[in-house]
């Protein structure tokens, strides 16, 4: 059986439009519904790029301080989005990780620049390794060692 083609009031045929549907809802927040829901309430299904982010400098601070633990001085560590240059930066390089040395009873902290290291990286391993590399060099700094020393890597 084959559909009657539609006639609009005036007598002419009507041709549907097609329509296209976007690969993301045009508010560009993907796809919801039950279709995505999470696995546990609270939870998103899958971690976002900050939250795997964070889990690859969490990893690799653990690493340098099962080592380092005993001669190294308090230091935070926090991940930031994207550093904060002033208006007159000057530079053609965005930095991807900042060493503030702490004074008196303020902790040393160690900032990582989400973005910039993703940017400068081709994959997640690379990005590990790159998150690896920073805070190695920033702890060697503070130990006073030379940067093949403090890395794991190498041991």
């Amino acid at each position: 059986m084959v559909a009657p083609t539609p006639v609009s009031a005036t007598g002419d045929e009507v041709v549907p439009m097609l329509v296209r549907r976007r690969g993301r809802e045009r508010r560009g927040r993907g796809m919801r519904g039950p279709g995505v829901m999470p696995v546990a309430p609270g939870r998103p299904a899958r971690p976002t790029d900050g939250a795997r982010f964070d889990a690859d400098v969490v990893a690799a601070v653990k690493l340098l301080e099962h080592r380092w633990h005993d001669q190294l001085p308090l230091v935070e560590y926090a991940v930031e989005e994207v550093p904060s240059l002033p208006a007159a930066w000057d530079d053609d390089e965005v930095p991807l990780s900042v060493l503030v040395h702490g004074h008196g009873a303020r902790p040393h902290r160690v900032v990582v620049y989400r973005r910039p290291v993703e940017r400068r990286s081709s994959g997640r391993q690379q990005q590990r390794a790159l998150v690896l590399t920073l805070l190695v060099a920033h702890l060697a700094d503070l130990l006073g060692k030379d940067v093949d020393e403090v890395d794991p890597r190498n041991h």
